[in-house]
């Protein structure tokens, strides 16, 4: 058996070897090199756009053959779903004349995949644009929006009352909601994730189990602990308490996966360079989830602004605009939905679809503000960031500067050391660096 020993290759070794008259190694030039033609990583070929549309148009033969020739059968729906399975027949047929038996299996879950994301697409915008269309006989009346129902009965048009006082009231709720589930779930994800222990399993257990909680038991939960206990009466701040017993565990459990998204050799790094855990936490942690966070935090306010049986215990209903929540029936979107659309009367119902519009059109408001809120990706800094950054390392350069002139016997600090750079400037000396 023959061991090979390991060589260190010492200057002079490398210097006799330049001199034996050897070509050295060298990297060619990028200049002139031939590229070749851009590859397209997405996008379908010929062939497969041929298999899609002649699997869609057997698929629309055969159901037209079967409900109006064959058998008696009708219906929409029966229809769409037999078009469909026969469209996915003939497409794995198609697709079996040209590949193997993985990828048509591959093709397959792509179609179902996709289908299954145009039809939830499609049922989203089914749902915003019926509730659209039918409040938009209550949505061009300026006074729906200024306007509260105090003067307002069922009886009088669209051009008197509105609902000023449930968007105060949802947009007081949720605030209250989100000041205390935002550091409550993100700091439980952070010890779940970041101290761990026998306890903290026992809390991803009860946290897990609360996203499932009914929210009519959370509404029965603060109604026999806030108002029959202590204030005896409805009020926002009981639909705020109701409405964070069913974020908290969303919020909890988002903000959970997100942190454990978040690669160990981060905080591995931090900790080789000196830093605490805390610091760890809040510079390098946080900063790295925080588009993630904000998710967590969207999923949270979307399913609790929507909730409709919680607040129908503790809040109350009202037709006057309550500005204390501490004080007094304060109503929502959703109980107002509630009430209107229970009425007989038309103009009711159809302040009842505006409220209902008004309601998602603030939700969507809400997710665009977050997804701006979140920031970019980690690694991504805004203008802002970098400029701050910027100037951040002109200070730590001045600082360093100074720390070197004294080193050297100096007490003189150099001008360009009391100088303050532009952050154009420090890009400047980085790259010529």
């Amino acid at each position: 058996m023959t061991i090979t020993q390991a060589t260190t290759i010492t200057p002079a070794a490398t210097r006799s070897y330049a001199m034996s008259g050897r070509p050295a190694t060298t990297i060619p030039a990028p200049e002139g090199a031939p590229i070749g033609p851009r590859r397209r990583v997405r996008g379908a070929r010929l062939d497969d756009r041929f298999n899609v549309i002649g699997a869609a148009a057997a698929g629309v033969a055969v159901a037209v053959l079967l409900f109006g020739w064959v058998s008696p059968l009708s219906g929409g729906v029966g229809w769409v779903l037999v078009a469909y399975l026969a469209f996915l027949g003939f497409y794995a047929l198609l697709v079996s004349f040209t590949s193997d038996a993985q990828e048509v299996k591959d093709r397959l879950m792509s179609v179902l995949l996709s289908s299954a994301g145009v039809l939830l697409f499609g049922a989203l915008v089914f749902v915003v644009a019926f509730t659209l269309v039918r409040g938009q006989e209550a949505l061009p009346h300026p006074n729906f929006f200024t306007q509260s129902m105090e003067l307002a009965g069922p009886l009088d048009g669209l051009d008197m009352g509105g609902i000023v006082h449930a968007i105060l009231g949802t947009l007081m709720q949720i605030s209250m909601a989100l000041a205390i589930t935002i550091p409550l779930g993100i700091t439980t994800a952070l010890f779940l994730n970041e101290v761990g222990g026998r306890f903290a399993r026992f809390v991803r257990t009860i946290s897990d189990a609360m996203t499932a909680l009914p929210s009519i038991v959370a509404g029965l939960f603060v109604y026999s602990a806030i108002i029959v206990l202590i204030t005896h009466q409805r009020s926002g701040f009981a639909a705020a308490m109701a409405i964070t017993v069913m974020m908290l565990p969303i919020v909890i459990r988002a903000s959970d996966i997100v942190l454990r998204l978040v690669a160990g050799n981060l905080r591995e790094a931090a900790y080789a360079l000196g830093s605490t855990r805390w610091a760890t936490i809040w510079h390098v942690v946080l900063p790295t989830a925080r588009p993630g966070l904000a998710t967590a935090v969207i999923l949270g306010t979307a399913r609790g602004i929507g909730e409709t049986s919680p607040v129908l215990l503790t809040s109350g209903v009202t037709a006057v605009t309550n500005l204390n929540p501490f004080a007094g029936p304060m109503i929502s979107l959703p109980l107002q939905v509630f009430d209107f659309v229970k009425s007989p009367e038309p103009t009711m119902i159809a302040r009842g679809f505006g409220t209902a519009a008004v309601l998602i059109l603030l939700v969507l408001t809400l997710f665009a503000l977050a997804r701006v809120v979140g920031g970019k990706g980690p690694g991504q800094l805004s203008p802002r960031h970098e400029q701050r950054v910027l100037l951040a390392s002109g200070r730590d350069l001045q600082r360093m500067n100074v720390r070197n002139d004294l080193a050297a016997g100096d007490p003189s600090p150099r001008p360009e050391s009391l100088s303050t750079s532009s952050p154009t400037d420090l890009t400047t000396k980085e790259t010529s660096s």
